[in-house]
């Protein structure tokens, strides 16, 4: 059996930052992912930061932002340039459940209704992930 080219090896949340003062209706909400990535080519390790960010429809201003911290570890990469296509699909994939259940945890312990992400199809973010990761 060959060894999987990656895997994720540490997760965190480094951020979080809600406003539960105007609760409105869940219908009324736009949510946004950021995602941004740092591939260390000494380590073999990649960065990922994926920014949760949730607004109402008629406000300015996120009522709630999260920021997963996810670590990953290549068993034979070494550049940038050799991470395969499916890599950045598969990390956000990979890093969504958790980052799904954070946040609903983290809105019904403010005893609001909870904020319950549906799954979700997040192949769209493979591409700006790509565009927001550099090598150092």
């Amino acid at each position: 059996m060959n060894k999987a080219a990656f895997s994720l090896d540490h997760y965190f949340f480094s951020k979080v930052k809600m406003d539960l003062s105007d609760v409105q209706s869940k219908n009324d909400v736009n949510i946004s992912f950021l995602p941004s990535g740092v591939f260390d080519n000494e380590t073999s390790k990649f960065y990922l930061s994926l920014i949760f960010k949730a607004k109402y429809k008629n406000k300015r201003t996120n009522f709630i932002e999260i920021d997963c911290k996810a670590t990953y570890k290549f068993s034979q990469i070494i550049s940038l340039d050799e991470i395969p296509p499916f890599f950045f699909v598969n990390c956000i994939a990979i890093i969504f459940p958790y980052v799904r259940a954070y946040i609903s945890t983290v809105s019904l312990q403010a005893n609001v209704s909870p904020i319950v992400l549906p799954t979700m199809n997040l192949t769209d973010l493979a591409e700006p992930l790509k565009k927001n990761t550099v090598s150092k």
